[in-house]
């Protein structure tokens, strides 16, 4: 099943830019996911199961790196870029 998810980070801490750009770099070594990034969230395109393991990944290691973290996520069934 395709997905199409789109994901805002919001790290409460001052240096907040280093914990968005660590997570937008571990979302995108997933090569088989088209990744869209523009100013206000990040838009990931491919295999369902894919996509939530990745964000998995992603999520649990800002957690562990930069304590509280919000995350707001959209999901669609469907692959909007394709």
């Amino acid at each position: 099943m395709e997905a199409t998810v789109e994901i805002s980070m919001y790290p409460l801490r001052e240096d907040y830019e280093p914990a968005i750009l660590q997570f937008i770099e571990v979302i995108k070594r997933q090569e088989q996911l088209s990744v869209r990034v523009n100013e206000t969230s990040t838009h990931l395109f491919g295999d369902f199961d894919l996509i939530f393991e990745t964000l998995k990944n992603g999520i649990k290691t800002s957690f562990e790196k930069y304590g509280k973290v919000v995350f707001v996520m959209k999901v669609l069934n469907g692959n909007l870029k394709a």
